[in-house]
């Protein structure tokens, strides 16, 4: 006999916010399955994976052979020309595709990163994952390795980068402010290892490296972003569905937490293990695209006004952000493409000066 589903609503005070009721409804299924989801965070995430679907589809219109809308939605289910075909999904629709999972992976990366750390200036840019990355690329570069080789080499870079900085920090448990620190070193350390490995690359092996650290979707192809959207299946749904209530708690401060009964150094490695491999694939896709893993967490927080993590939320904020940054590389000058990294450093840095200005004064720094 099927068990009833019933929706319903609780509302109560929030400790992060200072008592201020927040609207969270509840989907029971049956006497023992329950969800908790804010209607507004669905909205917001909804509309954002509406964005980045539309912005899809417009990059998929674009460039020296232009379609319609109608002709794009038409050939993506069959109805195209041979040629419509050929350029839509051959060519354009893998590049399409690793931006909308490259810029979700990375934005629920700097959520996890975030939430963890307490600290809204935590991502794998700022503490340390991102130059790991990129110097496990390098090595591969300054080796002659071909594209297959730099992939692998910057997830091995990252992965290998996450276990040292978890370890330097440990210290009868991961504070989240020590993490902070030692990341931020392991970085300014792991830049300057990055420049030395460029100056020992042949001339043309250091432009292709160069390239790739400013972080690019040009000619990406299925290879590129079947492994993130794996990654995306198998870790959105475990950190979603089962970690995000913990995560709120966390957020809290590890003894709330833990006199909750939330295993935090367990759920922290859990976590960190996550966004350091979500990380690293999207470096392995696109490179080392800046600040989409610091803004989108951001972004999404401020549109759903949620005291918690806006997780999912978070994901399609960062996929319209990655698609729409790629839209206008491809579109701002005529006639040459400039690397998704560069409007992204651009928007990004000029949130982050924004940020850094009104926590200042709000007196926080």
């Amino acid at each position: 006999m099927s068990r009833p589903v019933t929706v319903g609503r609780a509302t109560g005070p929030h400790p992060t916010r200072g008592g201020r009721e927040g609207r969270t409804n509840v989907l029971r299924i049956g006497d023992t399955v329950s969800l908790r989801y804010r209607p507004r965070a669905l909205a917001v995430g909804a509309l954002a994976a509406l964005l980045a679907l539309t912005l899809g589809v417009v990059t998929l219109g674009s460039g020296d052979y232009p379609m319609s809308p109608a002709e794009v939605l038409g050939t993506l289910v069959g109805r195209g020309s041979p040629a419509q075909d050929f350029i839509v999904n051959q060519l354009r629709l893998p590049r399409v595709v690793t931006a909308l999972a490259v810029g979700a992976a990375l934005a629920l990366a700097g959520a996890l990163f975030q939430s963890l750390v307490r600290n809204p200036l935590g991502s794998p840019d700022i503490l340390g994952f991102t130059q790991g990355a990129a110097t496990g690329a390098l090595v591969v570069v300054v080796a002659g390795g071909s594209s297959l080789a730099l992939a692998t080499g910057a997830v091995t870079g990252g992965i290998a980068t996450g276990a040292v900085i978890y370890a330097l920090a440990w210290r009868g448990g991961v504070n989240g402010g020590r993490l902070v620190l030692v990341g931020i070193g392991s970085a300014a350390i792991l830049t300057g290892v990055n420049g030395y490995l460029l100056t020992r690359a042949q001339l043309m092996d250091a432009a292709r490296g160069v390239l790739w650290l400013t972080g690019s979707l040009d000619g990406r192809g299925w290879d590129n972003a079947l492994p993130v959207l794996t990654a995306l299946a198998v870790l959105a749904p475990v950190v979603l569905l089962g970690c995000g209530r913990a995560l709120r708690m966390i957020e809290l401060g590890d003894d709330a937490a833990a006199g909750v009964g939330v295993p935090v150094e367990r759920l922290r490695l859990l976590l960190l293990a996550a966004a350091v491999v979500l990380a690293s694939l999207a470096a392995a896709a696109a490179g080392p695209v800046s600040f989409v893993a610091l803004t989108a967490p951001q972004v999404a927080r401020r549109l759903t006004r949620t005291p918690g993590p806006a997780l999912l939320a978070s994901m399609c904020v960062g996929a319209a952000l990655l698609a729409g940054a790629d839209l206008a590389a491809q579109q701002l000058f005529t006639g040459r493409q400039l690397p998704v990294g560069v409007v992204t450093g651009v928007l990004g840095g000029g949130y982050l000066i924004w940020l850094l200005a009104a926590r200042r004064k709000a007196g926080r720094i």
